[in-house]
């Protein structure tokens, strides 16, 4: 009997570089809608001063961007290995450690953004050299991105500065934590906010004024009703939790006092759609409804009345084929047998759906650690996530 090979093997443990530049990646507070500027500058003057080809992409006041840079050679083809650079407030949560001060302990490391998703990013920079050195066949291409937690914003301008590009990716990896499992399909996202104008007056004269917050209430029970039509009739797909296309409204804020009938109301809503259930038919049954029932009712007391929509966000699922070549080059590199599906959204079904890249979701850490306080991924995710980019760049290069 071996004492020693009775023992349970210890968990891998990162490099040095990729715990160094993770600890650097949650000193940047990149929180969404404030700017990530500096932490792309520092990503892009480090990848710079290894020969990688930079484009930044800003956004409209110039204080937030989009990196992307190419190693290898100026040829068609390749992979993006693609990651957002922000991360969720922490304002009102509970933290043990300072949110922003990476701190290891117990075989992992805390921070806000360590799981989602600054860990990929810092695989990623550890790895940058070894890209770099690497006799490449095909370039590398790391992207970085701003606002994708409050509806994958930045990221569109991204694929459109990609697909104005003399060469096309051949494929893309999004890294979110997926615990190193592929994920081929996700639920698309549609949110919104819905501005109900109606007309004040007294309340004791209700048939004098058009109650907005009665006319969202009614609009907040039919997005009910649609969730419920799909939960019961569908379509199905029992490999997502939940197997239906959700509905679902999450604010309603309206009125000033009991004694006014009140003129504003607002509803932020959202659906989650199954990747191969149409977005077109399920937006329009909200259109319909609104120009065909509820906005004409509101207007039969007084005209000047009505219902506007401010889209926050309008993300596209995924649906790659376990047929495709991403799916299979990752499935080797990862030694996985089977792929999965998840309901939340990212980044993947806009390189899919805006630039025709195929892709697929795998990354180290487990999404049910984001957006929580003392958020931390697992030191040997990090360091599986290392092994994963290691047997990229051999198979890039042979």
């Amino acid at each position: 009997m071996n004492p020693e090979s009775d023992r349970p093997a210890r968990p891998a443990e990162p490099s040095s570089a990729t715990l160094s530049w993770l600890k650097r990646l949650i000193a940047h507070q990149t929180v969404s809608l404030t700017s990530n500027l500096a932490l792309i500058k520092d990503v892009q003057a480090f990848l710079e001063g290894l020969g990688y080809r930079c484009v930044t992409v800003f956004d409209e006041t110039h204080g937030k961007a989009n990196l992307y840079a190419t190693i290898g050679p100026d040829l068609p083809g390749g992979i993006i290995l693609s990651g957002h650079s922000d991360v969720v407030p922490v304002e009102g949560q509970n933290w043990t450690t300072g949110p922003f001060d990476a701190d290891i302990r117990g075989g992992r490391l805390y921070g806000r953004g360590a799981c989602d998703m600054k860990g990929f990013l810092a695989c990623l920079l550890a790895k940058a050299e070894s890209f770099a050195g690497a006799p490449l066949r095909v370039p590398v291409h790391l992207a970085f991105t701003y606002d994708e937690e409050v509806g994958c914003l930045g990221v569109p301008s991204l694929v459109e500065a990609i697909n104005a590009l003399p060469h096309k990716p051949a494929m893309c990896i999004v890294g979110e934590p997926t615990n190193m499992q592929v994920i081929t399909q996700h639920k698309g996202k549609y949110s919104a906010r819905a501005h109900f104008t109606g007309r004040a007056g007294h309340s004791s004269l209700p048939g004098e004024g058009v109650n907005a917050v009665e006319f969202a209430a009614e609009f907040v029970v039919f997005l009910r009703r649609l969730g419920q039509k799909f939960r019961t009739d569908g379509p199905h797909d029992d490999d997502f939790t939940p197997n239906h296309t959700t509905f679902h409204s999450g604010v309603i804020q309206g009125g000033t006092q009991l004694n006014i009938i009140p003129q504003n109301c607002f509803v932020d809503f959202e659906f989650r759609n199954l990747p191969n259930h149409d977005r077109d038919e399920l937006k329009s049954l909200v259109f319909q409804y609104l120009d065909t029932i509820l906005i004409p009712q509101m207007r039969e007391i007084y005209p000047d009345v009505g219902v506007e929509i401010e889209v926050v966000s309008d993300m596209p699922g995924l649906a790659t084929g376990d047929d495709a070549q991403i799916t299979k080059l990752v499935m080797e590199l990862t030694g996985a047998n089977t792929t999965g599906k998840v309901s939340f959204g990212t980044e993947a079904g806009v390189f899919s759906a805006m630039g025709d890249i195929p892709t697929v979701v795998c990354g180290p850490g487990n999404i049910e650690q984001a957006h929580k306080p003392d958020e931390y991924i697992e030191l040997d995710q990090l360091a599986r996530c290392e092994v994963f980019l290691d047997k990229l760049t051999a198979v890039l290069g042979r």
